[in-house]
């Protein structure tokens, strides 16, 4: 494929000059960053990141192309993807496709030669922004060698570039929009089975437990790593009342990660208020702030938020550290849980002491802000399925 000039117009003024790969339509949103050295699939399934264009920060992206296996979800969530170099050749015997190809089936857009590096350290610094990724039109770039347009010193092309630098600055922010009405399933649904190997060693639960799992954003591995140990899930969309879970006889409830601010989330908030003390409820990055309203306290933006597979957290109890994988842009705010609620906290993060758990003295409620199903990161959090399992089996006040 021929370059085909681009750029990432950021509403700080900042403008990166690169080539497009996936979809010819323009993608804004706000402008993240993901550390992650693998799992480009993955994160573009993602649900959580609806809304969002997705720097990844590891140089060569699209080395061992896509595969039917690692979705997350029913289609692609960003809004778009940049990287520093978009890999040529691929090698990968499930390869299936390659990111620029599937990006364009699903409508997406991406930039690359941009750097990367640089535009990390602005986010970094003042946060995620608004941005627009947008190819140029043919009378600005296409006629321009490539040397020249990542400079880009046209006049031509910094008066366009200008004009996507305002498009950033009237895009609405992010936390005014409800993500997860969009990512949400229309219906509920069981699943019951668990096709994909290899897996970490589980306990298989023969008795089948009952799982009800809210979908605000669920990825398919938290539905993989219930099944996996012999659970029937049962999906019900965002929006589902008490009545609704309750209709469905669970030994447990799931609250799944998801996009957006927490405090949008309002209906999923009442639902797992009126939960709390009923039944057994874990609450999965999402569903962990959604948990934290729930009981009363605050959330409140991250600097640049968690996005990774490598964040160290440890857990208060046992005093152990975890490397464990993120995505998230805000917190609960540790001050706020109400003393009277009977929740501590039950994890922090060893970058920032940001609050990474929750979890009641006495009733099988806990919540962890990180992601135990991973994909992409580390599986060494998978034991909070089987701690979530053995509340169960203990009873109601375990």
């Amino acid at each position: 494929m021929p370059d085909r000039p681009a750029i990432l117009a950021l509403e700080t003024g900042d403008v990166f000059y690169g080539f497009a790969f996936g979809a010819d339509i323009t993608g804004t949103g706000e402008v993240v960053f993901n550390t992650s050295m693998t799992g480009y699939q993955e994160i573009a399934t993602d649900a959580s990141y609806r809304g969002q264009l997705v720097v990844m920060t590891y140089p060569l992206i699209d080395n061992y192309g896509i595969n039917e296996d690692d979705v997350e979800s029913r289609r692609p969530w960003i809004s778009g993807m940049a990287v520093r170099e978009l890999a040529a050749t691929r090698n990968n015997w499930r390869m299936a496709s390659d990111l620029s190809t599937y990006l364009c089936e699903h409508e997406i857009p991406g930039i690359e030669g941009i750097d990367t590096r640089a535009l990390t350290r602005i986010l970094r610094t003042r946060g995620p922004q608004r941005g627009v990724l947008i190819q140029a039109p043919a009378n600005i770039g296409n006629d321009s060698d490539r040397f020249s347009w990542i400079k880009g010193r046209s006049t031509a092309a910094a008066e366009w570039a200008e004009s996507q630098i305002q498009k950033a600055q009237n895009l609405p922010p992010y936390s005014k929009h409800d993500y997860v009405n969009d990512v949400t399933t229309q219906n509920p649904y069981v699943a019951d089975e668990s096709p994909w190997e290899p897996w970490p060693n589980a306990k298989v639960r023969d008795n089948k437990p009952r799982i009800t799992l809210l979908d605000v954003g669920v990825k398919t591995n938290i539905v993989r790593s219930l099944t996996h140990r012999g659970c029937l899930v049962t999906v019900l969309p965002y929006g589902s009342s008490i009545a609704d879970v309750e209709s469905t006889n669970p030994d447990g409830v799931v609250v799944c990660n998801g996009p957006g601010d927490p405090e949008q989330a309002g209906e999923a908030v009442e639902t797992v208020r009126g939960l709390i003390g009923r039944l057994p409820i874990m609450g999965i990055c999402l569903g962990h702030q959604v948990l934290g309203l729930a009981i009363g306290a605050t959330t409140s933006r991250l600097p640049f938020g968690h996005r990774g597979a490598n964040q160290p957290v440890k857990e208060l109890l046992s005093g152990r550290a975890y490397i464990t994988s993120q995505n998230h842009g805000y917190q609960v705010d540790a001050s706020s849980i109400p003393q009277e609620s009977g929740f501590r906290v039950s994890h922090i993060n060893l970058n920032d002491g940001s609050v990474e758990g929750l979890a009641h003295e006495s009733l099988p409620v806990f919540s962890v802000q990180f992601h135990p199903e991973a994909s992409p990161g580390p599986q060494d959090n998978q034991y909070l399925f089987e701690r979530f399992l053995d509340l169960i089996e203990k009873g109601p006040t375990a």
